[in-house]
């Protein structure tokens, strides 16, 4: 038995056998040793079953299962929710991974503080894991207000508290799901969620990932507003202008260039 709180890690698999195993490891070389890690593969054709049936099989902390039907990475995350039976959530995509102190620093940050959620800065890597010399900066303090003109959370590096904000699960939505989870985990809260400045994870920049278009931004960003948060044509579209304006003219000043 242990004092120490357990962390559930979430990670949603499809067709990432390039990277799962970096992305496991990174979990496994954790030195905050109480975590699990809920692996559910959204029907991959690849050899990443594989794979993750090898980590399942090796390390009880692991648990695994696979979806009949690909059915998106909200479905994978709220099913691994579900499951798990952590004190934290937190989150990682198969083809990003983690520094190894990241768990037990955020988790000591969050205690300290009496933080219900929080997130870190992160490098950016390419397909291989090799630094762009890029990294993208935490905010010290993040207000539901804000997160709702821009999403402020890299999903790779947040965690939040079960006890005190129950299990938040991803919206069903095509896109902008981590946005719509977050939101919903500060609004719950009640307060700001944290960051910490240190550089905890790194994110993987895809050459195969469709860039974001100026169109596709519009589109489904309004959208967010419009359905998911049931707003008003008249009100979604002032929370577009707000959204853009964050996006092209405050967020670039986290975009911070490293050596």
């Amino acid at each position: 038995m242990t004092d120490k709180p357990l962390i559930s890690v979430i990670t949603p698999i499809y067709n990432s056998e390039k990277f799962l195993e970096t992305a496991l490891m990174s979990v496994q070389n954790q030195t905050y040793p109480n975590w699990e890690l809920i692996l559910i593969d959204d029907a991959s054709t690849d050899g990443s079953e594989r794979i993750a049936r090898k980590f399942y099989s090796e390390d009880s902390r692991i648990h695994y299962e696979k979806l009949n039907v690909n059915s998106g990475p909200a479905v994978s995350r709220n099913r691994a929710t579900e499951v798990a039976n952590g004190d934290f959530i937190a989150f990682l995509d198969s083809d990003d991974f983690w520094a190894p102190d990241k768990l037990e620093i955020q988790l000591e940050f969050m205690q300290k503080n009496m933080c219900d959620v929080s997130y870190s800065s992160y490098f950016i890597v390419d397909e291989n894991g090799n630094s762009l010399k890029k990294r993208i900066a935490a905010m010290p303090s993040l207000t539901y207000e804000k997160q709702l003109r821009n999403n402020y959370i890299g999903n790779l590096t947040g965690m939040y508290r079960i006890k005190t904000i129950g299990k938040v699960y991803s919206p069903l939505i095509r896109k902008r799901q981590d946005w719509g989870l977050w939101l919903e985990a500060i609004k719950r809260s009640g307060k700001p969620a944290m960051g910490i400045q240190l550089n905890l994870s790194y994110y993987r920049k895809r050459k195969n990932a469709v860039s974001t278009n100026k169109i596709g931004l519009l589109k489904h960003n309004f959208l967010f507003y419009k359905n998911h948060l049931n707003q008003s044509w008249p009100v979604a579209v002032y929370s577009m202008g707000r959204f853009l304006w964050e996006y092209f003219v405050i967020r670039p000043k986290y975009i911070q260039n490293v050596k």
